[in-house]
């Protein structure tokens, strides 16, 4: 290893233990690998990407969900596919929790798994077509292909009651932002580059109405402000109706660079997105990846990467659930 890398590599353990936790843990249990099922599964992320493919054709807004996926799962604690577990009587799913607001499109991850199944019944996990599906999900919005290694495998209960301490929220300070995806080694220009996924989909008005209601925050440029008025007119919107605003107007089904114009012209719809741009911790980033889409690829791409990897389950522990909304029944009772 050269110096100068291997400089780079203590630097990252001494800033994330957690990092390091990750990479001694993956090298112990023969943890992720790239291509992880080329013996026991060889189609198997060719289905996947197919049926991305089609699933995304016939419905657009899976890309956004795949994309929301990985972040919402990969974040709290491990990226396990606890996301995709549904409620019972003796646990709460995290999908029902109000940082999970929107989340959707679960049924199509079980389309996903279904079809992979049917080629390699037991072999790949829901935690891999989890992440899987966020990596091609991404290249159908236009952005970059991510080789990602596989070789998760699946918790077995919902980590619900850990959403608050781990998941980084749209309305926390930019440093608690910063330090949550610190935890799982991703610096700030990750975390810049990972707030890019900003670029597309849609915020509903819910998480809107506290910068336009009793009075509009004064940081909104008067410009955007008609457009956000006329999409969430009540400043107490009903959470099932259909009232959202573009993320990004231009080109709201791109992956792109235009989510840092927008916001270094004040037009960020959320809190975290108006701090991006004017904190000085990040704003030199946020300036950087305005102007070069490549450099914002290349952080996205590091970024997500790192997300992906983050705490995963491997060798023998937790299992390969027959369904990704249900554990399975041999293993309802144990832990994870």
């Amino acid at each position: 290893m050269a110096p100068n890398h291997a400089f780079i590599f203590l630097v990252l353990l001494s800033f994330s233990p957690q990092l390091f936790f990750t990479l001694s843990s993956a090298q112990q249990d023969n943890g992720l690998l790239m291509n992880y099922y080329k013996e026991s599964c060889p189609q198997a992320e060719e289905i996947i990407k197919e049926q991305v493919k089609l699933l995304y054709k016939r419905h657009k807004n899976t890309a956004f969900s795949w994309l929301r996926n990985i972040f919402h799962d990969c974040a709290v604690q491990s990226c396990d596919a606890s996301l995709l577990l549904t409620s019972t009587r003796r646990s709460l799913s995290e999908q029902e929790h109000d940082r999970s607001f929107g989340l959707r499109n679960f049924r199509y991850i079980d389309t996903i798994k279904e079809a992979v199944e049917r080629e390699c019944p037991g072999v790949v996990s829901c935690s891999d077509i989890l992440v899987l599906s966020a990596r091609d999900g991404i290249v159908s919005l236009g952005g970059p292909y991510i080789p990602l290694k596989t070789g998760r495998r699946d918790g077995r209960k919902s980590r619900v009651d850990l959403l608050e301490e781990y998941l980084p929220d749209h309305n926390e300070s930019i440093s608690a932002v910063l330090d949550k995806f610190g935890a799982m080694g991703i610096d700030t220009s990750g975390v810049v580059a990972l707030l890019g996924a900003h670029s597309v989909g849609r915020t509903h008005c819910v998480k809107l109405v506290h910068r336009l209601y009793p009075e509009v925050d004064p940081a909104l440029n008067p410009e955007h402000i008609p457009h956000m008025l006329k999409k969430c007119p009540d400043s107490i919107p009903d959470p099932k109706a259909v009232q959202y605003v573009r993320n990004d107007r231009g080109t709201p089904m791109i992956l792109d660079n235009n989510y840092y114009r927008n916001i270094l012209d004040n037009k960020g719809l959320l809190s975290v997105d108006h701090q991006l741009a004017h904190d000085k911790r990040t704003k030199p980033y946020v300036k950087k990846m305005a102007k070069s889409q490549d450099y914002f690829f290349k952080e996205f791409s590091r970024a997500i990467t790192l997300l992906s990897e983050n705490n995963p389950l491997t060798g023998t522990k937790g299992e390969i659930r027959k369904q990704c909304s249900v554990a399975n029944k041999q293993h309802f009772d144990e832990q994870p």
